[in-house]
Parts: C-alpha cells; structure tokens; sequence
C-alpha cells in the first residue's frame, strides 16, 4: 500500500512509518509531499494520508498521528504503547510526557539537518525507533517483574 505525508519529516513522520512498516504494512511505500498537495495526491495515487490536517490518521487532542495509527490497527503491544508516550510527548506540546521525549525531538530534528531528503531521513532514523522500542520492551519486562514482587 502507500501511503503519503507532508515532506521534510522530522518526528512522527519517520516514526509513524516505522509503525507502519513493523506492524502494519511491510510492504509499505511512502510518499513526502507539500503540504497542500497530501488529500490531492492521495486521491491520485490511491495513498493513505498521514499526519496532516484533515485526515484520518492525524492528531486528535491530546494524541498524535502515532496513537491514531495504533488505536485504527488494534496494536496492543505494551513496549509499543510505551513507545507512542515518547512520541507523543516528542510531537505536541508535553515535551515533558517522558524523560526521553526531548531527546527524540533533538534526535529527530538533527537527522532531519544532515540528511538530503525525507526518504534517506527515514533510512537513518529507523535504527532509533528499534532502539527506543527495545528499550520500551526492557522498561515493560521489569515493570511486569516489580509487580510479581
């Protein structure tokens, strides 16, 4: 399938194709457009649009664009619902949501800096989101280990 966002990413629109590409739609394709063009080019491509106004997928109060991927696909994964805290906190206004959540805004925005386009952006950023959830399922593990206690 394809799918399509606004181009020059910096935190969900790399993290939500990681989501996308791990538990959603492998074989996904991504597409970075100007803003104005996302609706009209996912009509002409038959691409779901992502984190832009007025689409499905996108920021719902308090929520980003990542919350809404996993709440429309049933995703329940613990380590993953832990994850969408730091992005979420990363993406909106709570830069305080997690510890980590300013650090992936750094993260992200320096990626973005050094890399040439959106697509070799996503290619250096997605070994982040693998570390970050590995680090999510270890938090999940010990907390389940503390409440055995």
């Amino acid at each position: 399938m394809k799918w399509i966002t606004r181009s020059h990413a910096k935190v969900e629109r790399i993290a939500c194709p990681w989501l996308i590409k791990k538990f959603v739609d492998s074989e996904a394709e991504f597409i970075f457009v100007a803003p104005s063009k996302v609706l009209e080019m996912a009509e002409k491509l038959n691409a779901i649009p992502f984190d832009v106004p007025g689409a499905e997928l996108g920021h719902k109060g308090d929520k980003c664009t990542f919350d809404a991927i996993i709440e429309k696909y049933g995703l329940k994964d613990p380590a993953l619902l832990e994850l969408a805290k730091i992005v979420r906190g990363a993406d909106t206004k709570n830069k305080d949501l997690t510890p980590q959540s300013r650090g992936l805004l750094a993260i992200a925005e320096g990626f973005r800096l050094i890399s040439s386009n959106d697509y070799e952006n996503m290619e250096k950023q997605f070994p982040v989101y693998d570390a970050l959830y590995a680090f999510c399922r270890l938090k999940v593990e010990s907390m389940k280990g503390e409440s055995r206690q």
